[in-house]
């Protein structure tokens, strides 16, 4: 197996070419690859791949790892129970 098809993110199956080419067309962010590959956006929302993603950021940028944001994360704003979601009202 080449390492360009070495998967980074395991949940949305990206792999560690998908993530330099967003790099190369101008992403320079956690975030900026996020939103080009969905990489971080699956089951996990990025707690196995974001390390991976970021050690591959700084070596095709030339950025120190320290300097890399490691982005936002959006917690809901206040818990939902699934009753409420599903419609069903606790009258």
């Amino acid at each position: 197996m080449n390492d360009k098809d070495l998967l980074v993110c395991r949940c949305e199956e990206i792999s560690d070419e998908e993530i330099r080419e967003a790099i190369r067309q101008g992403a320079r962010t956690i975030t900026g690859i996020k939103r080009r590959t969905r990489a971080g956006m699956g089951l996990c929302q990025g707690r196995t791949c974001q390390r991976l993603v970021a050690r591959i950021l700084a070596e095709e940028t030339g950025m120190k790892p320290e300097d890399i944001d490691p982005g936002t994360d959006r917690p809901p704003v206040k818990p939902v129970s699934f009753g409420v979601l599903g419609g069903v009202a606790n009258d």
